[in-house]
C-alpha cells in the first residue's frame, strides 16, 4: 500500500499523472489530486516519477 499526495502549490496541471495512472489521479480544476489517500497501484509510482515539478509524493502507507 502508498500513501498518495499532490503539493497543489507545486502543481501545474499538466495532467501527466492523470495520464499515466488515471486509476490514482484525477484533475479537479487546473491541478491534480489524488481520488483516494492510499492505493495498491504501482503506476502512482510511476506518476510520481513522471511528474515534472516533482508534486506527487508516494510513499509506503503506514
Amino acid at each position: 500500500m502508498y500513501k498518495v499526495t499532490v503539493d497543489k502549490k507545486k502543481c501545474i496541471g499538466c495532467g501527466t499523472c492523470v495520464a499515466v495512472c488515471s486509476e490514482v489521479f484525477e484533475m479537479d480544476g487546473d491541478k491534480a489530486k489524488p481520488k483516494t489517500p492510499k492505493t495498491d497501484k504501482e503506476c502512482a509510482v510511476e506518476a510520481e516519477g513522471s511528474c515534472p515539478v516533482q508534486a506527487i509524493k508516494v510513499t509506503p502507507a503506514k
